[in-house]
């Protein structure tokens, strides 16, 4: 098996990375943005936000109700990855998707002249195969009254570019795309990635929790590695003083991993006792 694309590669990647958070994103709309602990990335301490109810969560932002989102960042971030990445499908369809077959079927209409007796007249039409048009690997474009493939929501479209970039292929309905295709689709890739992390809080950027430390009151900030919400921490700034039963790194307390679910329960704990 040959090695894919290095451009190819990252671009899938960072679709992937797109399409596992995007329940997060979706979740943190109907969320008030508050920095505590845990911060926006939920998936910190062990949870998982759901994709939305059955039989909506797969649909377009634009298609669904929803009540008022509580987080306009996380709704503007999800409206314009959602906005770039059905743009995105268009365009690369559009470059190396096969036009839907059709052939040709034979019409019989009558016709009848003043002078001519009543002739029978054969008329030729083409008709689309409908086992092509209707190929589940086929990208379709939406139409005014017909969302098209958009129906199937922000994952299948994540799926289906990223299919293209690696050159998967489908019998004879794709062909490669080219090198400068291939650059759109990885720079549209990375700057949904950027834009879903950074609505989550999960861009490697220091977030200060509002909340003190339960063991010492002091200052405690959460920090994010870009692209491994896995690898969340968060770090007292009162030094070796602080009593948390979690160990020094550099001189401070730092929460990781499962500790992480610690430290939240005690904070829980001195909000309920205040």
């Amino acid at each position: 098996m040959s090695t894919p694309d290095p451009i190819a590669a990252q671009a899938a990647a960072d679709l992937a990375a797109v399409r596992e958070q995007w329940g997060d994103l979706l979740a943190a709309i109907s969320r008030r943005p508050r920095s505590e602990w845990p911060p926006r990335d939920s998936r910190a301490i062990g949870v998982v936000a759901e994709d939305d109810e059955p039989g909506t969560g797969r649909l377009p932002l634009t298609l669904r109700e929803h009540p008022a989102p509580l987080n306009l960042a996380a709704l503007d971030a999800a409206l314009s990855v959602e906005r770039d990445l059905f743009g995105l499908a268009d365009t690369v369809a559009a470059a190396v998707q096969r036009p839907v077959r059709r052939h040709p079927s034979l019409n019989v209409a009558s016709y009848s002249g003043r002078t001519a007796p009543a002739l029978k007249l054969k008329r030729t039409r083409m008709v689309t195969v409908r086992s092509d048009r209707n190929d589940p690997a086929r990208w379709i474009y939406a139409a005014p009254t017909d969302p098209g493939s958009r129906a199937y929501g922000l994952h299948w479209a994540a799926v289906w570019v990223e299919g293209r970039a690696l050159g998967e292929q489908s019998g004879d309905l794709f062909t490669l795309v080219r090198p400068l295709l291939l650059d759109e689709i990885a720079a549209t890739a990375r700057r949904a990635r950027r834009a879903v992390e950074q609505a989550l809080g999960r861009d490697g950027q220091p977030t200060a929790l509002d909340r003190p430390c339960p063991y010492c009151r002091g200052v405690l900030t959460a920090h994010t590695r870009s692209g491994d919400p896995m690898a969340a921490t968060v770090v007292c700034a009162t030094g070796s003083a602080c009593t948390a039963p979690v160990l020094l790194d550099r001189g401070r307390r730092m929460w990781r991993e499962a500790e992480l679910v610690t430290l939240y329960v005690a904070l829980e704990s001195a909000t309920q006792q205040a």
